[in-house]
């Protein structure tokens, strides 16, 4: 729509790290942005950053919002959260829960869960979703916050069970399974993907690109793409991404100091 070459670098290493420090450090002229998920506030509680998470950036857009379903195998005689909270209580840490690495989204949603609901369950931490999923699906753990795009075919196919989302309300993917937040009061965990650059970016600039990203969201095309992937279009000036970055990076920063959770253990 602008008429620019893009250029995709990924740059992987560091959870994100790395990819996000070049930004950070770019040329602040509209030419260098980043594209990040709602894993960028929780790197931020977990590590030691050359940065700060929220000063050192000018949110432009945010592209869009999906969560996670609490998963379990079929083997698993629960069928409702407040089952789910009564089993754990009634043998405190033998329900085992995955993720996808310590300090990770899913490890802190999850954590957050154990916090709010008072339960104890323990964590494996895995290597990425495969894993983590297989062994779900294998019985060798009992719960998985599962992404919606990878759990909704599961739950459908019968192959594992939703009993709950992390959004504030029900997905319309799966409207049978309720939001965590109808029975254990103040969960929410929204993960979010959108688009930053270097703190110092011109407002004109962060106007302009805003303008152009939202435009594309409203393609049919895009927006296609974007609901394949389990994400809802998320049409906002640069102040929402800028208040949702805010408050999960508070958010994850108190769940990791409650949880006394550190990167690696």
């Amino acid at each position: 729509m602008t008429g620019q070459t893009v250029v995709v670098d990924n740059r992987a290493g560091g959870g994100g790290t790395i990819g996000t420090e070049t930004v950070v450090r770019a040329n602040p002229d509209g030419y260098t942005m980043i594209i990040v998920s709602g894993s960028y506030a929780a790197n931020a509680a977990v590590y030691k950053l050359p940065y700060d998470p929220v000063k050192d950036i000018a949110p432009i857009a945010l592209v869009g919002e999906t969560g996670n379903a609490i998963t379990l195998p079929l083997s698993v005689p629960v069928q409702s959260i407040k089952e789910l909270i009564a089993a754990d209580k009634a043998a405190p840490g033998k329900l085992n829960y995955g993720s996808t690495g310590t300090g990770g989204f899913t490890h802190l949603i999850t954590e957050l869960f154990n916090q709010l609901a008072g339960t104890k369950m323990t964590h494996v931490p895995y290597k990425g979703t495969g894993p983590a999923l297989n062994d779900l699906l294998g019985g060798q753990i009992q719960v998985l916050f599962t992404s919606l795009p990878a759990a909704v075919p599961l739950i459908k196919q019968n192959r594992i069970r939703g009993i709950g989302v992390t959004t504030p309300k029900r997905s319309s993917a799966i409207p049978d399974v309720p939001a965590i937040a109808e029975a254990v009061p103040g969960y929410e965990a929204v993960l979010w993907y959108g688009f930053w650059g270097p703190k110092q970016l011109p407002k004109n600039i962060v106007t302009l690109w805003n303008a152009e990203i939202r435009k594309a969201l409203k393609l049919p095309d895009i927006r296609a793409r974007l609901a394949n992937e389990g994400l809802d279009p998320a049409d906002s000036p640069p102040e929402r991404f800028s208040e949702a970055v805010k408050r999960d990076v508070a958010k994850w920063q108190k769940v990791v100091k409650t949880g006394n959770i550190k990167a690696g253990s």
